[in-house]
């Protein structure tokens, strides 16, 4: 899936204030923003809308090819003899 990157403009701050005060209560604002983004999306997309997003991103996820793991190389640290 493809990301946008969303500008907001706030006072720092208030922002400074805002992140102190969450990481005290380890809450991450990146982690807030998205949810809050996520609610406003469910909140004004409608249903039908949403549902054909999410079925148009699952065709696409399961399309795209899986990349092969290669195995680590034969002259790594853990080959070594001792």
């Amino acid at each position: 899936m493809k990301k946008a990157t969303l500008t907001v403009s706030f006072d720092s701050e208030k922002l400074d204030a805002l992140t102190y005060h969450m990481s005290k209560k380890d809450t991450d604002l990146q982690t807030e923003l998205e949810d809050t983004v996520q609610k406003l999306y469910e909140k004004h997309v409608p249903q039908a809308t949403r549902e054909y997003i999410d079925d148009k991103l699952s065709r696409e996820a399961a399309a795209k090819p899986k990349r092969p793991v290669h195995p680590a190389s034969a002259g790594g640290s853990d080959n070594m003899l001792t």
